[in-house]
């Protein structure tokens, strides 16, 4: 299968323009000059297994940008070393054979980064950690409320709640850890937020991402704290190293524990936001992990994940372990932690040991029967890894045993004993070994009951959630029922109420065109506005009658307008304000309340009867006219006593003048 590694260097800047170099099994190709823009699209197109570079800061601020834009696959190599270890670009050159023609042509420099990087040189650049997030959301705007709106909204939580538990499915039969968050809505989701502790390249074909439809599946890769270098090819033996329990409790703040094969406590540390490479880096400086601990079960997809990548034995307590548990397993450690997550860290780990404490106190009994005391910690580790105690004896001994033995005579040991005792607990070793796999068969057994169970739990809880649905659905429609039921019940009442008023109406109207009723103009008030809503629709005339439902607030230029406007009655359903009344009154204009007078009405039709108002009219004019001719003759009367007293007055004044002219 061809490898194409593309060398790229910097050749200017405002804008910035690279020279490319194409290495594809030992063939060299000058690309040309490209913008950074170019350079992606490039890099899409051409998926090459390497983009090398003798530094990648020469891309500036764009490198997170260029990096993100990577396609998945394509690795950035800067071939000169990692930061602080750099070697000059033409020395690396000169020491892998490859002839330079101008030191100073930015493709000469493309191309010899293309070759060094075929050659195995340099240092990956690692960005992204080994995971993934996975977000499952609406893909379209819900618009606006209504029935349709409600059913769209459902169908499409409905949907993201199946698509959800299909990439659980997957991940599940791939066996891939992860964690799960999700937002439940309307009996379905409205969102799902998968973590998944793989890199992009082991979900390709697994998780496909989705855009412009119902719902929306996004995969974004984890970005690290800080960028990384890994080399191209191992330079170092992988040193040998104490092995450890490792107790985790993940989260948003991660707690690490770390105690040895013989209980002793080695590291408990916590830390918030800890990228799982930070998590590796801090276990694989305290130690070589061979058993990675949790404190609940099912352990959480981290955990197992750090497990799968040490290749650690993986302890899972049968049930999660209770705070008070917790708090009594550091009590008899005789330490204080500064958390909780330290807490359940350093107790998962514990707990973990005392499971294994009585194998350990078992084979360090042996190891110092047969004087290997000095090599206990390596055996357990082998034990604790599955190998039975004699194997384990010797692949110990068989890394120890010199190349070429010599005899030694003057040491005569007899070790029939002790091999004799090997064969022994090899026996023991292989009753044990029978028994464990009885008891993994019946373990095994049990899990399918389990698994059984579960999924049987599972269609009950979807046939309960369905049941529930419809019961949900129904009783929104009996609500839906009753309420329209309550608009049916309300519209036949208007109904009847408009059918009475029809009636009326048409009573009414054969009234008076015999003649034997009078229709009545309807104000509602007596103020300017209904004057004026008056005039505009039907007028106000001579000789009109109007009746006024409320007449509060009506004042004197109110009355004095209605008397211009030659009006011939008034009927009201309250007592007039007095300012009115009394322009009225002195204008001679009939007013009659409802208790005088029966008015009959339908909305703004209202009618009297004529006679009826005629003669209410005569009278109430007659009554004034009469109240007038009291009034005027009272006032004569007063005139002439007023009159009568000053003469007097005049009499006596006089009468006393002459007496007064006599003396």
């Amino acid at each position: 299968m061809p490898i194409l590694i593309l060398g790229v260097d910097i050749i200017g800047e405002n804008p910035k323009r690279f020279a490319v170099v194409s290495w594809m099994n030992g063939r060299l190709e000058k690309k040309g000059e490209f913008t950074l823009y170019r350079l992606i699209r490039f890099i899409k197109a051409k998926h090459p297994e390497i983009v090398a570079m003798d530094n990648i800061h020469e891309l500036g601020d764009d490198l997170r940008k260029f990096l993100r834009a990577l396609p998945q696959g394509t690795k950035l190599v800067q071939v000169t070393g990692r930061p602080g270890e750099q070697r000059p670009l033409w020395a690396l050159a000169k020491e892998n054979g490859i002839r330079i023609e101008d030191k100073f042509d930015p493709h000469e420099e493309a191309k010899v980064c293309a070759l060094l990087a075929s050659k195995g040189v340099g240092y990956e650049v690692l960005a992204f950690e080994d995971e993934v997030i996975v977000k499952i959301t609406r893909g379209r705007s819900q618009g606006k409320g209504g029935w349709s709106q409600d059913r769209y909204r459902r169908r499409v939580h409905n949907l993201i709640q199946n698509k959800v538990r299909e990439i659980e499915d997957r991940l599940r039969k791939a066996d891939i850890p992860f964690d799960l968050e999700v937002e439940e809505k309307d009996y379905g989701l409205a969102r799902g937020e998968f973590r998944v502790y793989a890199s992009r390249e082991e979900l390709a074909g697994l998780i496909r991402p989705a855009h412009g439809g119902d719902i929306e599946v996004r995969i974004y890769p984890v970005e690290k704290k800080s960028l990384e270098f890994a080399p191209l090819r191992s330079e170092r033996a992988i040193e040998e190293r104490k092995s450890v329990i490792v107790g985790i409790d993940p989260g948003i703040t991660v707690g690490i524990a770390a105690i040895d094969l013989d209980g002793n406590i080695l590291a408990v540390y916590s830390e918030r936001n800890m990228a799982v490479s930070e998590i590796f880096r801090f276990i694989s400086n305290i130690g070589h992990p061979i058993i990675i601990a949790t404190d609940v079960n099912p352990a959480p997809g981290l955990v197992e994940k750090l497990a799968r990548s040490f290749k650690a034995n993986l302890f899972v307590p049968r049930e999660s372990l209770r705070v008070d548990e917790k708090n009594e397993l550091l009590r008899n450690l005789g330490i204080s932690v500064d958390d909780d997550h330290q807490r359940d860290a350093l107790a998962a780990a514990y707990k973990a040991y005392l499971r294994l404490k009585p194998k350990m106190e078992h084979v360090e009994a042996k190891l110092r029967e047969l004087g290997l005391s000095k090599k206990s910690e390596e055996v357990k580790a082998l034990v604790i890894q599955g190998y039975n105690l004699g194997e384990a004896i010797t692949k110990i001994t068989a890394h120890e045993r010199p190349k070429e033995e010599k005899p030694a005579p003057e040491r005569n040991v007899d070790i029939e004993p002790y091999l004799k005792r090997i064969r022994e607990l090899e026996r023991s070793v292989e009753s044990l070994e029978r028994e464990n796999k009885e008891l993994r068969e019946i373990i095994k057994e049990q899990k399918r009951i389990i698994g059984r169970l579960e999924r049987r739990l599972i269609d009950y809880d979807d046939e309960i959630r369905a049941r529930v649905m419809k019961e949900r659905e129904l009783e929104v429609k009996v609500k839906r029922i009753e309420a329209l039921e309550r608009e049916l019940k309300d519209a036949k009442a208007i109904i009847e109420k408009l059918s009475r008023d029809l009636v009326l109406a048409k009573r009414m109207h054969l009234l008076e065109l015999r003649g034997s009723a009078l229709p009545l103009k309807v104000l509602e008030t007596l103020s300017w506005r209904e004057i004026e809503k008056t005039e505009r629709e039907t007028g106000i005339k001579k000789d009109d009658v109007l009746f006024v439902v409320n007449p509060a607030g009506a004042g004197k230029s109110i009355a004095e307008y209605l008397v211009e406007k030659g009006i011939r009655a008034i009927v009201s359903g309250r007592t007039l304000p007095d300012d009115a009344f009394k322009v009225f009154r002195e204008a001679h204009l009939p007013v009659f309340y409802t208790d005088e007078l029966e008015v009959k009405r339908v909305d703004d039709f209202a009618i009297v009867d004529r006679e009826e108002l005629e003669s209410a009219i005569a009278n109430k004019l007659a009554i004034w006219e009469e109240e007038d001719r009291e009034k005027e003759l009272k006032k004569f009367l007063r005139v002439v006593e007023e009159y009568r007293i000053e003469r007097v007055k005049e009499l006596i004044r006089k009468a006393e003048e002459e007496a007064k002219t006599r003396k």
